[in-house]
């Protein structure tokens, strides 16, 4: 597996494998690797006959200073799970060469990112849109893959390669959970026990307005009550948002569901002994769809 650290090297790779035919599929993080992002790759591999995996955590999309200096870095684990994972070429490149703190140029990011993460992070969704537009030019991809879970950041991302014509496919994968249901996070390791035990009010929240949408309930405020309740019960959340929005366009969705939703979640967890750790704020969604409904009222 080859380590490259510059993007002229990974465009003088990218030339080459092109030239010779290989199909090539990229896979960005942020480090951290965990069992959702190997399922990037292996969604990945199936598609593409060059796997590569770019590991950048980007300062330029962190409001908070202290949240990127707590984000997990582990390089040397990251790199041992791209080649157990069969990874042909990772792209590490340092800050400076993918923000340099004289740039001047960013991708300006429409409807999409004002909603949800966008209303309390108004640059984060432009950081996150130039870092990647950076990476597809290095790479040279013919397919780039991402997660779900992030589907605000997979929305925007979509709208950018179509509105700017890239040459690149974009493939989305269904999220990786844990045995309990908590989807997989590079945060989810910050979660003191007692916090980790019951951050799974997320997936109960999400299970009861889906399971409220299959019955027949298409009432909006009242599939985000129930949500909420669920959410409620777990005594170190602070909720940032619960909402419903058009899984399309993030745009608002009517007083009773038409059609598919978003239903998206974004919850604090304290820790009991506050203050000896920083709350972690955990994210998770789902896809509602009222035309599945099995038993309508």
């Amino acid at each position: 597996m080859r380590v490259i650290e510059t993007v002229a090297e990974l465009q003088a790779l990218a030339d080459r494998e092109r030239a010779a035919g290989a199909k090539i599929a990229l896979v960005p993080t942020m480090g951290a690797i965990h069992a959702g992002h190997l399922a990037l790759v292996c969604e990945a591999r199936k598609r593409a006959d060059r796997v590569w995996v770019s590991i950048f955590v980007n300062p330029t999309q962190f409001e908070d200073a202290a949240e990127l200096g707590n984000y997990p870095r582990t390089r040397e684990a990251d790199l041992q799970r791209c080649r157990d994972a069969g990874v042909d070429a990772v792209f590490a490149p340092e800050c400076d060469e993918m923000a340099p703190p004289a740039s001047q140029t960013w991708i300006e990011v429409g409807e999409a990112a004002r909603p949800l993460c966008g209303r309390s992070r108004p640059g984060h969704f432009r950081a996150v849109a130039t870092i990647v537009a950076k990476l597809l030019l290095a790479a040279k991809p013919h397919l780039a893959v991402f997660g779900e879970k992030d589907y605000q950041q997979l929305t925007v991302i979509r709208s950018m390669v179509r509105d700017l014509g890239f040459d690149v496919e974009i493939v989305a994968v269904p999220i990786v959970r844990e045995t309990d249901g908590l989807a997989l996070s590079s945060r989810n390791i910050h979660l003191h026990p007692e916090a980790r035990r019951q951050a799974v009010a997320l997936v109960r929240a999400l299970d009861a307005a889906e399971g409220a949408v299959a019955s027949g309930e298409h009432d909006s405020a009242r599939l985000l009550q129930l949500a909420t309740a669920e959410i409620d019960q777990a005594p170190l959340a602070r909720i940032d948002y619960v909402e419903l929005c058009d899984a399309d366009s993030l745009g608002p969705v009517g007083e009773k569901l038409a059609d598919s939703a978003l239903l998206a979640l974004a919850v604090r967890f304290d820790s009991p002994d506050r203050g000896a750790r920083e709350a972690v704020r955990l994210i998770d969604i789902r896809v509602l769809d009222p035309r599945r409904a099995t038993s309508p009222r």
